[in-house]
């Protein structure tokens, strides 16, 4: 299983939403960016997301889960945009900042800190961990 973050603004899509979707989950639409789209493409069902709220918030507020591979996004007008379909899993118990990100050395080197517009991108298993634990949540 790989890990991944997702961003989202908070006002168009949110966790929310995304809940309210159940278990037949959401596609993952809108992705414009050839690196996030071969983000997307590297997806497979069970992998796990942080679902990150951009915006006035910037924050990781849940975890999702892919339930379908990726596809082409419904959305485009043609053209090379894919999309996978996810489903909330379970909210965080505290909210993970991106200043609370930023702060812990042990996430020094993790995409969201240095390439922090990138809309899909990978997180390697110990950041995970670390957000994880930043957030109350139980690690593996």
């Amino acid at each position: 299983m790989a890990y991944w973050l997702l961003k989202t603004e908070a006002e168009t899509f949110g966790w929310k939403d995304q809940v309210a979707r159940g278990k037949k989950g959401e596609p993952w639409t809108g992705v414009r960016n050839f690196q996030a789209r071969s983000n997307l493409k590297e997806m497979k069902k069970g992998d796990l997301a942080f679902f990150y709220h951009t915006g006035d918030e910037k924050q990781i507020v849940g975890i999702v889960k892919v339930i379908k591979d990726h596809y082409p996004d419904p959305t485009a007008d043609g053209g090379p945009w894919v999309v996978v379909d996810v489903e909330a899993v379970e909210p965080f118990k505290r909210p993970v900042t991106l200043a609370e990100i930023k702060a812990e050395p042990k996430l020094k080197d993790m995409i969201l800190v240095k390439y922090s517009r990138l809309s899909v991108q990978p997180v390697k298993e110990s950041e995970w961990n670390q957000i994880m634990k930043m957030g109350g949540m139980k690690t593996k």
